[in-house]
């Protein structure tokens, strides 16, 4: 095409949102050259994501960017993470599930990094501004995915400016990080599979005013309103009195007008709080993986591979996982000492957790407000409060599942990869919650806090790492083969006495991503053989 402008990287990554920046991230910490492509300037109200997990949060300690994320986050530090049910807004109480998330400053053995409720668009602007400063990525917002085409060398993909004028990038890998409709997921033929269209859904944010009373009795991150004219849910979003509410659509509803909006938040409420209406989004709720995550040389992470209802807030912290698992498996190819079989693992250790994730999300869209409606749940007198009382009971039995989750987004393990060597230790039930800790490899490695108040995962590096629990291991033979393939490793010995039992061995073999590739007593005589494994090799 005549003038068309041409441009090289490692790897091109279509789509700027949090997969797509957070994968900018963990590559340009490790020096590789990528490029961000984004058709649209990512600028508006909607939250979408609401929630940033602890293992989220996890990976942006391991990034150094923990704290420009509480830093952003529009609620007040000390602000409580509860979910309070009630018939309406304004109306009697059902119950109320305290510490959602894990979100409460308190410091937990189990994790590093406690949740943090911040919407979406805030997280992008700190991932984007961290991408922005790192010298290998480039950002370019205007650039419409038009196509593409790879050989065994690279891909080349096209794309479009605002103005019509075209571009030509070549890359030694393309990552589709474009969201639901993917066009990188259309461009290598890959589709979804599962269940489709559960219900139409509303997502309305408003401007209210007056609600600084009820934040100062009974401040939640989220009120569940049960009744059976409007049943939601809302809660504060951002300064400036922005709160967000929830429905579903009624039936045939295909849209919703700024005034039957307001009608509905205020009989939500169960008082006219005369919201200002700045957005109504319409999302559709299913449960859908992709059959193949890759071709070739394009790969697909976060929303272009899988889809759920938003309940549990699995959606965009899934993604953030796609893009440290994919992150430092590409980083490792490109710079030598990663084989092949690192990238195949891949749709093997992805895959199963989206399966997992996506089947609680499903289990808790059951659960939501209208399906949650019994009779006579504003009837007056003892007859009201006896139905108010059996609901409250079933709600604190059937939603903890929903806001307490640590065994699923900490209990979740690559034990089958074929980059992960086992031990013959049974792989464990999966459990919502309690986090159960294990070394099991493939499992995210258990975290401790140390004596001097520091994380166990701040003594892991930015490549493999051998942690010693126990005894005077200087790993010497293992960092010598390490050296010989160029691979980054570190010696990590803690001194403290609790390792060896909360790991199981005396060794373990930490992958980059904080994941158990190996652990035994003494380290193998063939160690070429061990890193060969875990690098794909």
């Amino acid at each position: 095409m005549p003038n068309q402008e041409s441009i090289s990287t490692d790897v091109l990554i279509v789509g700027g949102g949090p997969v797509g920046l957070a994968l900018a991230v963990e590559l340009g910490q490790r020096g590789v050259a990528c490029m961000v492509a984004e058709e649209q300037e990512r600028i508006g109200r909607q939250p979408r994501a609401k929630t940033t997990n602890v293992r989220s949060m996890e990976f942006f300690r391991r990034w150094g960017l923990a704290g420009a994320v509480r830093d952003a986050a529009p609620l007040p530090a000390d602000y409580p993470s509860n979910i309070v049910f009630a018939t309406r807004l304004f109306g009697p109480r059902l119950t109320t599930i305290h510490n959602a998330f894990y979100a409460t400053q308190a410091r937990n053995e189990l994790f590093s990094e406690y949740a943090q409720w911040i919407p979406q668009y805030k997280i992008e602007s700190v991932l984007r501004e961290a991408a922005g400063a790192l010298p290998s990525v480039k950002l370019r917002f205007g650039l419409r995915f038009t196509g593409l085409s790879q050989d065994e060398q690279g891909v080349t993909a096209e794309l479009q400016n605002a103005d019509g004028s075209r571009m030509a990038i070549r890359a030694q890998y393309l990552i589709g990080a474009d969201g639901p409709r993917s066009p990188t997921r259309a461009a290598i033929g890959s589709r979804m599979k599962g269940q489709g269209a559960y219900a139409l859904n509303f997502n309305i944010i408003a401007r209210i005013r007056g609600m600084e009373e009820l934040l100062a009795r009974e401040p939640a991150v989220m009120y569940w309103l049960v009744n059976p004219d409007a049943p939601g849910f809302t809660g504060p979003m951002d300064v400036d009195d922005t709160w967000f509410f929830g429905c579903v659509a009624e039936s045939g509803q295909a849209e919703m007008s700024d005034e039957e909006a307001r009608d509905w938040i205020n009989r939500a409420f169960g008082r006219d709080m005369q919201p200002e209406i700045l957005q109504i989004d319409l999302w559709n709720a299913m449960a859908l993986t992709a059959e193949s995550y890759s071709l070739g040389r394009v790969f697909l992470a976060g929303d272009a591979c899988q889809l759920r209802p938003p309940f549990g807030g699995y959606g965009m912290n899934l993604g953030l996982g796609d893009a440290v698992d994919l992150g430092w498996k590409l980083a490792a190819c490109l710079q030598g000492w990663g084989g092949p079989g690192l990238l195949d693992s891949y749709q093997a250790e992805r895959k199963p957790v989206h399966e997992r994730f996506v089947a609680e999300s499903v289990f808790n869209y059951d659960h939501v407000a209208h399906r949650l409606l019994r009779d006579g749940l504003e009837d007056p007198g003892e007859a009201g409060k006896a139905a108010r009382q059996a609901l409250g009971e079933e709600i604190a039995r059937v939603k903890p599942r929903e806001f307490h989750t640590l065994g699923v987004v900490k209990g979740y393990g690559y034990g089958d990869s074929r980059i992960v060597v086992p031990d013959g230790t049974p792989e464990p039930e999966p459990i919502v919650d309690p986090l159960i800790p294990s070394a099991r490899p493939g499992a995210i490695a258990p975290h401790a806090w140390l004596a001097d108040g520091s994380s166990l995962y701040d003594l892991f590096g930015p490549g493999f790492t051998l942690l010693v629990t126990e005894g005077a291991e200087d790993g010497a033979a293992l960092a010598a083969e390490a050296a010989r393939l160029g691979m980054p490793i570190t010696v990590a010995t803690p001194d403290d006495a609790r390792l060896r039992a909360l790991y199981g061995a005396r060794l373990a073999l930490i992958r980059p991503d904080q994941h158990v590739a190996w652990r035994g007593d003494s380290l193998p005589d063939d160690t070429a053989g061990l890193l060969a494994q875990v690098t794909g090799r």
